[in-house]
């Protein structure tokens, strides 16, 4: 018989059909993968009740940059100027590139990331990692060792090995430019479609195939075309970075007299199904010279996601203007880690703080906003109407956050108090599609000293 299970703590964020809401001293009911019940009052018999005390139970967090690296924004967030180009490639290099690790070691990475995901609460997961030492991009086998790695740890994932027909690339008079080699690119694509033709679906749904061109400047035009054909076939989602940089809307008004938006309607791009990571320089940006055409509009009139990271913007100088106003127009805003440790929490805080500053309006990129982006925001980004809320039919993905110690401060509101006074380092439980994949901070099976060390001398 499954068992049924009942959460109660000081603090559950449910969902009512429109929104979250709080309820005091809450309850949560599943069985199996599936949320039967939350509010107060259940009168079913249950198998199990846990208590978490002090402690907010919330919807797991979508993280869909999710960070599925080790070092990614910790080298090439502090350079002067004058070595700011230090990490890219150089024309010398592209001819002589290679990689820099085994497959193996590629493989300890993953399951080092994932674990941290899970640490720090994360329940559906799409990676992000650098390609800097990779021979050209990331490869089927690798991601076929993912799955698994997924699987065993019990984490929600949207994969597909990443691919790219170019490389940008620092010239010896230190300007940028992309090199190419559209082949790669064109065999990129095609691991990437036989990955999510072999994959979507994988352990009892917890992974689903995706695919992800790297950026919009290191992709051609019949590239993006394939990708947009392949998606439509298999039924999946595109994630494209773009709108992300400077270089990339210097260089694709260079080549294509288009920003990247525009080039991105062009090539009918624009829908549900694409998902753009960062999304920060649209017409109308100080930092562009582009005038504003309604890029906000076009972006919600066509149900484009964008995936704001909030902590990977600061480290590198760089913000949404604004978070706020991005809502306002109506545009689905999703959240991801991008960056060192992936402490979604730890990012929401820096958003909201990142919004009042650039607004100069203190109520500007509220908490409740910020939890909104990281749940309901990601749901609605995959489509996925079962994910990012506690609500009878939808899964049990689930999270503990600890209230309990002194760190976390006096009580204000539950949500401000969860972003200005937690972070990762406070979620105590994990639950995934039912299953307790980490309890009171430790991850069965996972060797933390071990795993510490061995990241290390990976670093």
């Amino acid at each position: 018989m499954p068992i049924t299970t009942k959460l109660t703590g000081a603090f559950v964020i449910g969902f009512d059909g429109d929104d979250h809401v709080i309820y005091p001293n809450g309850e949560v009911v599943y069985q199996r993968d599936t949320i039967l019940f939350v509010g107060h009052g259940y009168d079913q018999p249950v198998d199990q009740t846990i208590d978490a005390g002090q402690a907010i139970i919330s919807p797991g967090f979508i993280d869909l940059d999710a960070l599925a690296d080790i070092d990614h924004a910790i080298l090439d967030t502090w350079n002067p100027p004058h070595l700011d180009s230090g990490l890219q490639w150089s024309e010398r290099y592209f001819e002589q590139r290679r990689d820099v690790f085994t497959l193996e070691e590629e493989i300890f990475k993953r399951r080092y990331a994932l674990t941290q995901l899970i640490l720090n609460g994360i329940t559906t997961a799409m990676p992000i990692a650098a390609e800097t030492y990779k021979g050209w991009c990331e490869s089927y086998e690798e991601f076929a060792a993912v799955v698994d790695i997924a699987g065993e740890l019990g984490l929600r994932m949207y994969l597909g090995p990443s691919y790219r027909a170019g490389i940008n690339v620092v010239r010896n008079d230190g300007s940028r430019t992309v090199l190419w080699e559209e082949a790669l690119g064109e065999q990129g694509l095609d691991d990437a479609i036989r990955f999510v033709q072999d994959f979507d679906g994988a352990h009892d749904g917890l992974i689903r195939g995706c695919l992800l061109p790297c950026r919009i400047e290191t992709v051609t035009p019949v590239l993006l075309r394939r990708t947009k054909q392949a998606a439509d076939e298999l039924g999946c989602h595109i994630r494209l970075h773009a709108l992300q940089s400077l270089v990339e809307l210097r260089l694709l008004r260079q080549w294509y007299d288009k920003t990247p938006l525009e080039l991105l309607q062009e090539l009918e791009m624009l829908g549900p199904r694409l998902l753009i990571p960062h999304g920060i320089y649209i017409g109308g940006h100080s930092d562009t010279g582009e005038p504003y055409r309604g890029d906000l509009a076009l972006l919600a009139d066509t149900g484009t996601s964008i995936i704001h990271c909030p902590l990977t913007s600061v480290r590198y100088g760089h913000a949404l203007d604004s978070f706020d106003r991005y809502r306002a127009a109506g545009v689905n805003l999703a959240l991801g880690t991008d960056s060192f440790p992936p402490d979604l929490i730890r990012g929401m805080d820096y958003g909201n703080n990142i919004a009042k500053l650039v607004t100069g309006d203190k109520s500007a990129g509220s908490a409740a906003d910020y939890i909104r982006a990281a749940t309901l925001g990601g749901a609605q980004a995959l489509g996925r109407d079962d994910l990012g809320r506690l609500a009878p039919g939808a899964k049990a993905d689930i999270i503990i956050v600890d209230l309990s110690k002194l760190r976390a401060g006096p009580m204000d509101d539950p949500i401000r108090t969860l972003l200005m006074n937690c972070g990762g380092a406070d979620v105590r439980t994990v639950i995934i599609n039912g299953r307790t994949v980490m309890q009171n901070g430790e991850i069965p099976g996972v060797d933390v000293a071990q795993m510490k060390a061995d990241g290390q001398r990976y670093f």
